[in-house]
């Protein structure tokens, strides 16, 4: 487990690291996880350019003040949207690479409980959320991300460590409802999540990819009855670490910079198994998932299941888009 003393001393170092500048895009940042890992990494940074995405205007006229006294230094801009809806990524994409031309931190955290509704675009809602609308803007973005100058990082907070078998005659979304049993949803999806960043990965092997687990964190979306529940400002300090530790480096580190590793705390172990490859399953303690995940999705690349998911998700990208990116 890396610990919160030593998150915070790395966090610490984040400003002596990086130059200043950093762009930073933030989806679902206007409450919960999403909000206090944003302010994390706005306390640390030097003169960030911060995009947030989310949904409701007084949050994020809330957050515009509230960024503004935290780091004056700083740049935000809100981008209004639901990212339910594929347009609607293609679009706050777009006015992302109208005014950029690099990408440094992709951190994306937004979420919903809802299973059974369908968005008009034909996607299961939460699929739309969880899974299409993150890996559109990771594939819209990417371009920008590998243009970037020492750090390039997406990093998706959802359920990491939880691979499990999938589906994969049928995948998420069946038009008009869920045809994946509720019972293995999680595991399902989680592998879809870890199987599109492997992929992304190969396409873009200077920029790390992490998919992690939160834990239970109270937010507007998660209670937990049994009071283990991860602290919310911890939550947000542990996501800063995510995006800016040497732990975490990417496959090929040309140019690459990390906050200096802790001491005690080494290199995380990728999917494939090994030391620094770029693609991380995090558990809620920011170490890599068991390695019972790395051999199932080991399988699954030998089996030609990741491939047909890509294949599947590119699919809808161009039933709904016309395209696979913007």
């Amino acid at each position: 487990m890396v610990g919160l003393e030593q998150i915070k001393a790395s966090n610490a170092g984040i400003s002596t690291t990086y130059p200043e500048g950093l762009v930073a895009v933030f989806a679902g940042a206007t409450s919960g996880i999403g909000e206090t890992s944003l302010r994390e990494f706005t306390r640390h940074t030097v003169k960030p350019r911060i995009y947030v995405i989310g949904r409701s205007k007084e949050a994020c006229d809330r957050l515009d003040a509230e960024l503004k006294e935290l780091n004056p230094s700083g740049t935000y801009s809100f981008l209004r949207t639901d990212t339910s809806l594929l347009r609607n990524v293609d679009d706050v994409c777009a006015q992302i690479k109208e005014r950029e031309t690099a990408v440094n931190v992709l951190f994306m955290s937004q979420g919903t409980a809802n299973w059974y509704k369908v968005t008009d675009e034909g996607l299961n809602y939460l699929a739309g959320v969880c899974y299409f609308g993150r890996i559109r803007m990771i594939a819209n973005l990417l371009p920008l991300m590998q243009q970037a100058a020492g750090l390039r990082r997406v990093v998706s907070s959802w359920t990491a460590g939880n691979e499990g078998p999938v589906y994969d005659d049928n995948w998420v979304v069946g038009n008009t409802k869920i045809k994946v049993p509720l019972t293995a949803a999680r595991g399902h999806g989680t592998s879809m999540m870890t199987m599109a960043l492997q992929h992304l990965a190969k396409t873009a092997p200077t920029v790390s990819f992490i998919h992690n687990f939160p834990g239970a964190v109270r937010t507007n979306l998660i209670r937990s009855d049994d009071g283990l529940e991860t602290p919310v400002l911890e939550c947000g300090e542990r996501h800063a670490f995510y995006c800016t530790s040497a732990k975490y480096p990417p496959g090929r580190g040309e140019g690459a910079l990390g906050v200096a590793l802790p001491e005690g705390v080494g290199v995380a172990r990728g999917i494939d198994g090994q030391d620094g490859t770029g693609v991380y399953s995090l558990t809620e303690e920011g170490e890599s998932a068991d390695l019972k995940v790395d051999e199932l999705l080991a399988k699954y690349a030998r089996d030609g299941t990741a491939e047909k998911l890509w294949t599947y998700t590119q699919g809808e990208f161009t039933r709904v888009r016309g395209n696979s990116s913007i």
